[in-house]
């Protein structure tokens, strides 16, 4: 972390974060030219990029597969403005962002009002310890890792495996558990009905997909383009809460606002970057106000440099995140398998 990072809360923000909810507040109106200009630079290059991938296939599999990665950026686009639109931010009628979003959450593989509702539990939870396992990456303290079995921690230490938490972990996410309204199974035919309905469509594309253009057009473009796009998808949301100095605290001590605020970070990304990402690394603000739009955020941190410093994390900073899986609630951190196992000798 920075050595801004590392500065206690209340030195890091001026403001608590209650004070910062009231202020944030004047960024939340979505500018409709913006919103149409946003989607239409995202949703165009990717149908452009699939076309091309397409075309390329009769010359070249390996360049039809490059222009897929490439096309990753545009799908990763695409859910972060579903993102925003299942938070009533995108636009300021919530039939367009509702509609827009179930568009968008075929080309996802994401039902739209299914994970629009387990990510609304996911902020209303986030750095609870009572309230884990919506939304969120599981991670357990050092005291439940301790008083579990020999083979319960290799399951949990293969779990938190860099390879699984951002290869084969999107992979179910998105190809198989998306396909059912895990977690709303019983809370009411409308997730059903977004899960099936997004299946259905999703059957119907694939279907073409095969039917027009083989399986080398599955398996060269569409399924690098969404593979990659969950991974990238899945990192970001793991360096947004999984740094060493988060916030996790017991039900009775848990605040929402300081939660969002100290338990998210600022992803501070280069310019690239932070436009393919739709500046979702601002994520400190995004907690504590999600109805302020993607493209608004950035006016926030130049508005507000107290937010731009608290909880800031750089590229090269974030790699170091990967080592962190145990939160110790006597040193309010998270701690390696190594550092914990010492401490557990």
């Amino acid at each position: 972390m920075s050595a801004a990072a590392q500065l206690k809360p209340d030195e890091n923000v001026e403001k608590s974060s209650r004070e910062w909810v009231q202020i944030l507040a004047r960024y939340r109106e979505p500018i409709l030219k913006r919103s149409l200009f946003e989607l239409t630079i995202s949703a165009i290059p990717f149908v452009a990029l699939w076309a091309a991938a397409w075309w390329l296939m009769s010359v070249s599999l390996w360049l039809s597969f490059g222009l897929a990665v490439v096309n990753s950026i545009f799908l990763l686009r695409l859910f972060l403005i579903q993102h925003d639109c299942g938070h009533g931010a995108f636009f300021s009628n919530r039939d367009a962002n509702d509609w827009t979003g179930r568009v968008l959450g075929v080309l996802t593989l994401t039902p739209y009002d299914v994970w629009r509702r387990t990510h609304s539990m996911h902020h209303s939870s986030t750095g609870n310890l009572d309230r884990r396992g919506m939304g969120d990456v599981m991670t357990l303290t050092v005291e439940e890792y301790r008083a579990k079995s020999f083979f319960a921690r290799k399951m949990y230490q293969l779990y938190r495996n860099p390879f699984v938490l951002f290869g084969l972990g999107p992979t179910y996410l998105f190809m198989l558990q998306n396909r059912l309204p895990i977690g709303l199974m019983k809370s009411g035919a409308k997730y059903w009905i977004s899960a099936m309905g997004t299946n259905a469509l999703l059957a119907l594309w694939l279907f073409a997909i095969v039917y027009f253009g083989g399986w080398a057009a599955l398996f060269v473009i569409f399924v690098p383009t969404t593979l990659i796009a969950a991974s990238i998808g899945v990192w970001l949301f793991y360096v947004q809460h999984q740094f060493e100095e988060t916030y996790w605290q017991g039900d009775t001590d848990w605040q929402l606002h300081d939660a969002a605020l100290h338990g998210s970070s600022h992803y501070d990304l280069p310019v690239v970057l932070r436009w393919m990402t739709a500046n979702i690394g601002i994520h400190h603000v995004h907690h504590l106000y999600s109805r302020i739009p993607f493209y608004r955020l950035s006016e926030v941190l130049r508005d507000h440099q107290p937010l731009a410093e608290a909880q800031r994390l750089t590229l090269l900073e974030s790699f170091a995140c990967v080592r962190f899986h145990l939160w110790d609630e006597r040193q309010k951190r998270l701690l390696s398998f190594a550092e914990a196992h010492r401490q557990i000798a």
